[in-house]
């Protein structure tokens, strides 16, 4: 089925990126930067179906080549920290057909982003295992009238209240501030290109006769009572195709459990609410106080064959949310809708900083596991000895280095490693989370002692039949004839099927 998927970054010089190399990848070609001589050769690459660059109107001609364009770019950004690109990642619906889906993505980038100025170096992928999607690199500076590149952003003068230009003693210049030349990097501007993407890719689903949609707000934005599972990535992924089970994997199938008892209880909950709304408008609400004590009076509620302990949770129920009618039961259900909702908020961020948190104790683990390997290391003087202790440990120094690198990115400069924090902070994570699953459970059970109650008014659950010793001769020829209508319902094979297999 269609799914969304939408994703905007930037390619920038001082993160080490190249915009030729990122083009030369996707394009799977063989292009040279000319900015650092490197040859950037993907022609072996797989999968590429199409390519195109769609240019503005006031864009050299020459643009249209791939070399030309992002060496072009390379050459006009000029600081080593510069951003030399836009990438927007798209998911394409295997609903539409190769020759449709470069038709909704040429819509798509025209409209959003080539109308507006930018130079769009598109490419679409497919390798057949599923996963169509497209690549699109834009540019980040708009093109003067001349067709020459413009600035990103533009200097003007801070005035003071009379007007005039304020002098900076100290940086010998009048103070200024830059103003963006464009707003392509607003942040408003990626909910309305996510917004875009959704309303043409369910425009072109629609033309092709595809009852599909996509929605490019989360869960929760909807309105969706579901918890999101998180991304695996390319190297759980592969793992889990192998049969493989991983730490990522394993905590989306229980995602994926939570959000298939969430549905049950919104199936149940949704049927009594029917239920509560014609029952509401058809008659006048009775009271459950009295059903409650007819069940009570009748042996303790045998003849309705309900064990004591449900009746003793009806009772309880009942009488802890002063439910007298069909209009406070109809209430009472909303309010555990509402909760269920609250639930589901709650478990994803305590989802999320769990897994950030087992990131940190894994690295930690490794870091205090390997030290003893890289102290070692260092303690060897001679380089022959560093080599061979290399070589006999590689494994163990690369985890160190890996799980040190990892740790100096998020202590921001403290060389203590808050490992009992981290623990501390997942038990009470995880104590949380079985308080949710806890009240979780609680809300189940309020379900089902509702279902009951509905049940025994509505006429569902019947008390029995009168003991057989109890009855009179017309009580048990009826009682009789319907166990004989009964059996002969049942019988699978006719007097003459048995007699043809031999029987008697």
């Amino acid at each position: 089925m269609a799914i969304y998927h939408c994703s905007i970054k930037i390619i920038s010089r001082g993160g080490g990126k190249s915009a030729v190399a990122a083009a030369a990848y996707r394009a799977g070609e063989n292009i040279t930067s000319e900015y650092d001589g490197r040859v950037n050769d993907y022609t072996r690459k797989g999968g590429i179906v199409h390519t195109e660059i769609l240019l503005p109107e006031n864009v050299p001609s020459e643009y249209a080549d791939r070399s030309v364009l992002w060496n072009a770019v390379e050459r006009i950004e000029k600081n080593k920290n510069s951003q030399l690109a836009r990438e927007i990642e798209i998911s394409l619906p295997r609903e539409l057909t190769r020759e449709q889906s470069i038709l909704l993505v040429r819509e798509y980038v025209t409209e959003n982003f080539v109308d507006k100025g930018m130079c769009a170096d598109i490419c679409v992928h497919d390798t057949g295992k599923g996963n169509p999607h497209a690549h699109i690199l834009l540019t980040m500076r708009p093109f003067n009238s001349d067709k020459s590149w413009g600035g990103k952003q533009r200097k003007e003068y801070i005035l003071d209240t009379q007007g005039e230009k304020i002098y900076d003693k100290k940086k010998r210049q009048y103070k200024c501030k830059s103003i963006p030349s464009t707003d392509w990097n607003d942040q408003t501007k990626a909910e309305e290109w996510r917004s875009a993407w959704a309303n043409v890719c369910n425009k072109h689903l629609e033309l092709a006769n595809s009852e599909q949609r996509i929605d490019h707000r989360s869960y929760a934005r909807q309105g969706v009572q579901q918890i999101p599972t998180i991304h695996l990535g390319t190297v759980a992924h592969q793992l889990e195709k192998r049969g493989i089970r991983t730490e990522r994997g394993d905590r989306n199938r229980e995602i994926e459990i939570t959000n298939k008892r969430l549905r049950q209880l919104k199936r149940r909950i949704s049927k009594l609410q029917t239920w509560l709304n014609k029952a509401i408008k058809i008659k006048t609400p009775p009271t459950f106080a009295d059903i409650v004590s007819d069940i009570l009076n009748q042996d303790n509620g045998k003849n309705y064959n309900l064990k004591s302990e449900v009746i003793t949770m009806m009772l309880e129920f009942l009488q802890e949310n002063q439910i007298q009618n069909l209009t406070e039961l109809d209430d009472k259900l909303k309010d555990i809708a509402n909760r269920q909702y609250d639930i589901k908020k709650e478990f994803t961020p305590i989802d999320r900083r769990l897994k950030t948190l087992d990131e940190h104790l894994e690295q930690s683990d490794n870091y205090f596991k390997y030290k003893k390997f890289s102290d070692e290391y260092k303690a060897l003087k001679k380089p022959k000895l560093q080599e061979k202790y290399r070589a006999e440990h590689r494994q163990e120094l690369s985890s160190f280095k890996s799980a040190k690198s990892y740790l100096d990115g998020i202590l921001n400069g403290h060389k203590t490693v808050p490992t009992q924090d981290w623990k501390a902070e997942r038990l009470k994570l995880n104590a949380d989370k079985s308080r949710l699953n806890g009240e979780y459970q609680a809300l189940e059970t309020d379900v089902k002692v509702v279902n009951t109650v509905r049940k025994i008014v509505t006429g569902e659950i019947k008390p029995p039949e009168k003991p057989y010793k109890q009855m009179n001769m017309k009580e048990r020829m009826a009682w009789g004839k319907k166990q004989a209508d009964k059996h002969n319902a049942q019988r699978t094979h006719t007097p003459k099927q048995r007699r043809d297999r031999g029987g008697r």
